[in-house]
């Protein structure tokens, strides 16, 4: 296993960020945060609650209503955002090491991830600049043009798997659209999160224009989405706190991006390309540690080669590396939390009442500490199994068989979950009419999650709300204001003209 690798110039504590300026908690609570390598606490983080919250959301409203930011030029804020862009791309290996430590993905993932941050700003610093509205018009009598303006403070809610990536998308369309923001990350995996402060003042950012507070959903978050001064909220995260938060935002119908979990299959036909199925729908489960919304973490395969698939797949993933998240050689690390490893282990246990297992099923020999799971295989798994219904969040996947086109696409639609979809199969007809009948916000023919950062992002059924991506984005965080020019005389109905000066 090797000696447990904790980074340098670690902080001693980690806290709120608020107008310009780094603060603890008014009530000076504290939570710890656990590395999850070896479980123990390596920091303290302020616990932010309502008050903390209201500080926040009051610089943010400042900056908005008072502040340069929301009336800048696109090409203005765009250049900020390409800074932002540049450091963290100058920072990625610092990035991917603290991100590694906090949530015990692999370095070489997390280093993509950081990379994957960098090009969200870039992306949205173009599409901002390039930003055209529409205009409508009806010769000599009237043109019509759409007004886009910045809605306000942006409450910005993210999840412990990938959390700097993840944040950098919520982060770059709300700034880009001339937002400001409050970010409350998740509570498991704060420690990067807190470079986004320096990264954006250095940046040019003006103080107040991007905000932190650390904490607790039901305290931190809970204030946030109930505040009457923040109207919109993005929340990426697991669908039953996203119902929670829909409910709290109800009050005063604030606007809502939510992305939320996933129970996502991949189906394999028998005209597949196997080999490169087999690569794909390994690393569709089992990449990011199996901790990611998008993951194939239901393989469906036909009959006729599933025989094949079942024992191809089981042998490569007992060869999956697991070890130290930080050694290049390792494909999958710790899980993020003892809490979340409890979680996954009890699904393991669960499975091998419900399916054959064929791979994994404990923890791996070896690893006597740290939250640890062997790549997990099971089989002949039914439909009305838990493991095949409910969303593990780990590296366990459920295979199951079918005989036709239509048994797939049932077992496929067959969960509460609609985020992503993969097909694996040479036919071309079958691809696209498979594809458009299955529900899912997004669907992938013959590969893996590969995403054009233009395409929406989102679900359908109990898979989130809105979509994000490219200018969907843009539109979650702005309003569109119609302006009505008359060109020419508007015939108006003369209300009253008729009886006038009759007594």
């Amino acid at each position: 296993m090797g000696k447990h690798h904790v980074p340098g110039g670690l902080p001693s504590k980690i806290q709120h960020y608020i107008g310009g300026e780094l603060v603890d908690s008014l009530s000076g609570k504290t939570f710890d945060v656990l590395d999850p390598v070896s479980n123990q606490t390596y920091v303290t983080a302020a616990a932010g609650q309502a008050e903390d919250v209201d500080r926040a959301v009051a610089a943010a409203r400042r900056a908005f209503t008072e502040g340069p930011w929301p009336g800048l030029l696109p090409r203005a804020r765009a250049r900020v955002l390409n800074k932002i862009a540049d450091a963290v791309q100058a920072q990625d290996r610092r990035l991917a090491e603290l991100e590694t430590f906090d949530t015990g993905l692999p370095i070489t993932q997390a280093l993509g991830q950081a990379q994957r941050a960098a090009e969200n700003f870039r992306f949205f610093a173009d599409l901002i600049v390039a930003q055209a509205d529409d205009t409508y018009r009806v010769p000599g009598r009237q043109v019509n043009y759409v007004h886009r303006k910045p809605i306000g403070v942006a409450g910005l809610i993210t999840p412990w798997n990938t959390p700097f990536m993840l944040e950098s998308w919520k982060l770059a369309p709300a700034l880009a659209s001339g937002c400001t923001v409050v970010l409350k990350p998740a509570e498991f995996t704060p420690l990067s999160a807190s470079l986004w402060a320096g990264i954006f003042r250095d940046a040019g950012l003006p103080d107040g224009v991007f905000n932190l507070v650390n904490g607790f959903g039901e305290e931190a978050g809970d204030a946030l989405v109930k505040h009457p001064d923040v109207p919109l909220i993005s929340f990426t995260g697991e669908t039953t706190t996203g119902q929670l938060i829909y409910r709290n935002c109800a009050a005063s119908l604030k606007g809502m991006s939510m992305e939320l979990g996933g129970k996502s299959p991949a189906v394999v036909f028998a005209d597949a390309d196997l080999d490169a199925a087999i690569d794909s729908t390994l690393f569709g489960v089992f990449s990011l540690n199996g901790e990611r919304c998008t993951a194939g973490s239901r393989i469906l395969v036909e009959r006729a080669i599933y025989d094949e698939f079942c024992q191809r797949y089981a042998d490569r993933a007992r060869h999956i590396v697991v070890g130290d998240p930080h050694d290049p050689a390792t494909e999958v690390g710790a899980l993020v939390h003892p809490e979340h490893y409890e979680k996954v282990m009890s699904y393991v246990e669960l499975g091998k009442t419900e399916g054959t297992l064929l791979a994994g099923g404990g923890r791996p020999s070896g690893l006597d500490t740290g939250n640890y799971v062997a790549p997990t295989v099971f089989a002949d798994v039914p439909p009305t199994a838990r493991i095949f219904q409910e969303e593990i969040f780990g590296p366990v996947v459920a295979i199951t068989p079918f005989d036709s086109d239509a048994e797939a696409l049932s077992l496929a639609n067959n969960v509460k979950y609609g985020l992503a979809a993969y097909i694996w199969t040479s036919d071309l007809t079958r691809a696209h009419t498979f594809a458009q009948s299955v529900e899912a916000g997004m669907v992938w023919l013959n590969s893996h999650n590969v995403r054009d950062l233009r395409t929406p992002f989102g679900g359908v059924k109990a898979s989130g709300l809105g979509h994000e991506g490219g200018y969907r984005s843009i539109d979650f965080y702005t309003d569109q204001q119609a302006i009505h020019v008359s060109l020419g005389e508007v015939h108006t109905a003369r209300f009253g003209a008729a009886g006038k000066g009759q007594s």
